[in-house]
């Protein structure tokens, strides 16, 4: 490559963050610890669509998609990764494809397998970042797991109906709660699917949204994190809410960290609720 085709590459490169560039909380060193980055996007479906599309847009230099599925037609009312021409695809390979033509300078790697505990606990010790974007209890307690021991940053998001939540489990601070401080193991659990209760396309597309917009916070180094609270969603009344979280000391999973907090505490009047 001669001096002309590398300026006309890093001009390119200029221009198509410029507008991340303009912030000074991000700015050039922001937008290369994303170019850096490597992120787990567990789950490319109604959540996982738009986190993969925002990741790939930002600029996150390696993302790893994991999902055993295959494009169907009921999918395509909410997951906006996926295409009418691509039904019958894995959906590894139809995000991947959606994202590399968003942009083409980073790396999409695709595994068309189950997310079990042995492939998690490899690709999150591999990982700086972990998007959960699964829809179901068992699985999100697998990644949770991985991502304590690992000590990487876990965004987890739900939806189902006109409902959504979220939070950032920092499992690199020891005060951070996890996953399981506040959903428990042994919390019964009725497992909810959209293809019994239905979900409203947007909502998926929210809270998809605001996982990329807190996993790119993180990855960035800037702002605040959603970190020690829970925010939830109501679509119906376009209204959102937070709980406060803390760390359990009884915790199954996490009780074994260092400097536990004293007790899960949330806000007065208030206790999350399990979308799953």
């Amino acid at each position: 490559m001669d001096d002309q085709e590398a300026n006309s590459g890093e001009n390119q490169h200029l221009l198509r963050y410029s507008r991340h560039l303009l912030l000074e909380e991000l700015d050039i060193d922001g937008q290369a610890r994303l170019g850096a980055a490597c992120v787990l996007v567990v789950g490319v479906g109604g959540l996982g669509s738009p986190v993969a599309l925002y990741l790939a847009a930002a600029g996150v230099g390696h993302i790893t998609l994991i999902d055993d599925d295959t494009v169907d037609l009921t999918n395509l009312q909410r997951q906006i990764a996926h295409t009418t021409a691509r039904v019958g695809q894995r959906k590894v390979d139809s995000a991947a494809a959606a994202m590399q033509a968003i942009n083409p300078d980073i790396t999409v790697e695709t595994v068309a397998e189950r997310a079990d505990a042995d492939r998690l606990d490899r690709l999150i010790a591999a990982a700086d970042l972990v998007v959960d974007c699964c829809d179901n209890f068992s699985t999100r307690h697998a990644i949770n797991r991985a991502c304590v021991i690992h000590r990487k940053p876990l965004v987890a998001g739900a939806a189902i109906r006109f409902d959504g939540q979220l939070s950032v489990y920092d499992l690199r601070n020891d005060q951070s709660p996890c996953y399981a401080c506040v959903f428990p193991l042994d919390a019964e659990v009725e497992e909810t699917q959209c293809s019994v209760l239905g979900v409203f396309a947007p909502v998926v597309g929210t809270i998809g949204t605001l996982q990329a917009h807190e996993a790119l916070k993180l990855l960035a180094g800037i702002g605040t994190s959603l970190a020690g609270r829970l925010l939830m969603f109501d679509g119906l009344a376009t209204t959102f809410d937070h709980v406060k979280v803390a760390r359990d000391p009884h915790c199954a999973v996490c009780a074994d960290r260092k400097n536990p907090a004293l007790s899960l505490a949330l806000a007065p009047g208030a206790a999350p609720k399990n979308l799953y």
